[in-house]
């Protein structure tokens, strides 16, 4: 008998691996991902257009012959700024003397010189999105230049759940099928590719899933590490969801 039982426990360890990677060799996560070497994702648009408003921003707005006029206005969430005498105003995607323009033109029938100037004071920062098995799910601000490996380190690094070789980046844009690209954070980290530490966009979501591999192991160490009987003819089965 206990022959018999040695054998069961020796055939399981070598069985359960073996069907758990065969699990694996299908139903990848990220279907038909765009390549990483894309010049899409080499350097993001944003950085060599002229500024536009977002939301965060505080906007230094000064009329020339009507200084009570002035105002600090900081552009609410919903994209809008609030002025004297004409109400709210769309602001956000606009260049500063396209606000201008339009303030100016919203002043016209009130002012006999409306003229005035936006002034950029502060920008608010640009947004990432990082979730999964991060130690800090959140959002982050972009400041400057910022790669997937300084989102995942502002996360406060990935998780031994993460599923290293399959991080994706969803990159949101205009008019267009969102944008998925998978990239392997081993081969950033050993050095084998750094083309993969691609440059974020703004509102970009990283998303980290969690390892099959590591599910697999729990459930090893939770019914054969800890001897739980097992019966024969029980079947096993890997996979929904991993």
């Amino acid at each position: 008998m206990k022959t018999i039982t040695k054998c069961l426990r020796l055939f399981i360890l070598i069985t359960l691996p073996a069907l758990f990677f065969t699990g694996c060799a299908t139903g990848p996560l990220a279907v038909n991902p765009t390549p990483v070497d894309s010049p899409l994702m080499i350097k993001p648009a944003y950085y060599d257009q002229e500024y536009r408003i977002k939301p965060e921003d505080q906007l230094d707005i000064k009329f020339f012959y009507n200084s009570e006029l002035n105002e600090l206005a900081t552009v609410r969430s919903d994209g809008r700024i609030s002025l004297q005498l004409v109400g709210e105003l769309d602001s956000v995607g606009m260049t500063p003397a396209q606000l201008s323009a339009q303030i100016k033109e919203k002043y016209t029938p009130i002012l006999t010189r409306p003229d005035v100037t936006v002034i950029v004071k502060v920008s608010g920062a640009y947004k990432v999105f990082v979730d999964g098995e991060v130690n800090l799910p959140g959002v982050y601000d972009i400041v400057g230049y910022k790669t997937l490996r300084q989102s995942l380190a502002q996360a406060g690094g990935i998780k031994e759940t993460a599923r290293t070789n399959e991080i994706l980046v969803i990159r949101q844009r205009k008019g267009q099928e969102p944008l998925v690209v998978a990239v392997n954070l081993e081969s950033i980290n050993s050095g084998a590719d750094f083309s993969q530490n691609i440059v974020l966009s703004p509102y970009d979501i990283v998303y980290v899933p969690r390892s099959s591999i590591y599910n697999a192991d729990v459930w090893v160490r939770q019914y054969i590490r800890d001897l739980l009987p097992i019966m024969p003819g029980i079947g096993f089965t890997f996979g929904g969801g991993f």
